[in-house]
Order: C-alpha cells, then structure tokens, then sequence
C-alpha cells in the first residue's frame, strides 16, 4: 500500500467485550502495520467501546482497495459500527452561509494556512453578500435564494451540487436556514452547526439578548451535528468566556462572536481528523 501520507485511521464502536484492543491491534500488525496512536474509551453504564487507531501504512500487506473487506468478518464478530479512512484523500467540505461573516472568515484564513487538511471545493449561501470573500481565497460561491415556496426545490438543487463536487461534509458557518430531513439525513453526522449559546439554553433567536436579560455570568458557543431536533444534535464542542455586569448586549455579541469562531473551527478540525464518534445523543471525542 502506498500512500503520499501512508496513514489508516479506523473508528469504531460495538458492545465492550473482552480482548477488543487487542484483536484490532493485532489485525494491524500481522499485516505489516505500525500503529502510530490510540485512544480507547468504554462507557461502563452504556456496556460501548470506542477505539480510534491510526497506523502507518508503508509496509502494509493490504492494498487500499481490499482494506474495507479485509477487516469486514472481525468488525461483523464485534457488531461495530465502523469507518477507515487512509491519510491520501483530503476530506472535501463544503460551506454554507448567510449575511454574517466572521465564521466563514475564521475557517477561510485557518484553511489558507494549512491548519486544516481539508478541500473546500466551494461555499453556498441565501445571499450574494459574501460573495467577494470566497472570490478572495479562489473558491466558487454559489447563490440559492431560499423562500418557503421554493425551499424543496433549492435543497433538491443544493444536494446535487455537493454530489457533483463529492462533497463528504457540510459546514454552517452561520447559515441561517434550517435544514431538511431529507438534507439531515443524507449528510448524517456530517453537517456541523454552530449555534451562539450554550444549548439547551437559550435556543432560538437572539440568544444574546435572553443572555443580556438573565444577567448571566458567563457566555458560551457550542459546534454540534445537525438532526431532525433543531439545535438538539450531538454537541462536539463548547467554550464560555465571563461576562459582568458592565458588558453591553454588543459587548456579549462580540465575545459570541469571538467564541464562535473559535468552538466551530476546534469542530472542524476534529471531524476532519477522524476524531469523533457519535453515540446516540452525546459523542466521544478523541483529541
């Protein structure tokens, strides 16, 4: 197996049992490979394991093609839900956005420097207003103007257009329309959401004022996947920063907006990296 980056990395996920590590790991070595990182999890009242492992693929009996079906009857065994990836293919993400910018700035600076090995083959949006961001870093923005009448029809078109650029994830960096269940469920934990508060609370608009009018102390963003249950998928990441009582409402948006930027960035870079497991309503970060 040969490789510009010869890395396998496997997730997965079955009922613990005994000895599981040490099957995966000896699948790796009696094939040639060197393990590189792992990081196991078992959650004792779910009676789950969780195991992320990455390998070196340079001396690997296996070709790329066969790998799937090669670890297939040992994953079978083990009832697991479970992913390779290979360390050749960047993953391709798409962008979704509205009016606001400071998240698609963030993730466009951060990706022009390497932080993220990703693709973006290109960015949708309602709105033609950012449009001179994307034609700055060199990626292809696309318009959909979104309205109830005409919602099913743009999601139909908006889907064919990933398919055609072999889209594996979408991001909404800020993209004020809600999906779907048909989108949801085609991109299954694969369309990351920021929302600007800590969820569950405050949910819905102007987060920030109920925030202002509640006197709280402390403010936060969470980086979660999208389901059917608005702002209610499996959350990947949150920060806070403090707030007092001299902070305006602007003030508690510009520390949002700072925390925003950074909590889905932090999402980005996890999913990207193969280091998420989704388990029912919560995840198992690896990082």
């Amino acid at each position: 197996m040969s490789s510009a980056d010869p890395r396998a990395i496997m997730l997965l996920s079955c009922p613990d049992r005994s000895g599981l590590v040490s099957r995966i790991s000896h699948f790796i070595y009696e094939r040639g490979g060197n393990i590189l990182d792992l990081d196991e999890h078992v959650d004792t009242s779910e009676k789950m394991f969780f195991i992320r492992v990455s390998w070196s693929t340079s001396n690997f009996s296996i070709p790329a093609c066969e790998l799937h079906d090669a670890f297939a009857p040992l994953a079978k065994e083990f009832g697991a839900s479970w992913n390779i990836s290979l360390g050749d293919r960047k993953m391709r993400v798409a962008i979704f956005v509205s009016k606001y910018d400071h998240c698609l700035q963030d993730l466009l600076w951060r990706h022009s420097i390497g932080e993220f090995a990703i693709d973006i083959p290109l960015i949708v949006s309602n709105h033609p207003d950012l449009e001179p961001l994307a034609a700055r870093y060199g990626i292809p923005f696309h318009v959909f103007p979104v309205t109830a009448a005409t919602k099913e029809e743009v999601e139909r078109e908006e889907i064919d257009l990933l398919q055609q650029h072999d889209v594996d994830a979408v991001v909404l960096a800020r993209y004020m329309q809600v999906l779907s269940p048909q989108f949801v469920n085609r991109y299954h934990s694969r369309v990351i959401n920021i929302h600007h508060s800590f969820l569950p609370a405050f949910v819905g608009s102007s987060p920030y004022r109920q925030a202002n009018e509640r006197g709280v102390k402390i403010i936060g963003a969470t980086s979660h996947y999208v389901t059917e249950d608005l702002d209610q998928g499996p959350i990947i990441e949150q920060d806070i920063v403090r707030i007092t009582h001299k902070d305006t409402l602007d003030d508690l948006i510009r520390k949002g907006r700072d925390l925003e930027r950074l909590v889905l960035a932090r999402a980005l870079r996890l999913h990207s990296e193969q280091r998420i497991l989704v388990n029912g309503k919560k995840t198992v970060v690896f990082d």
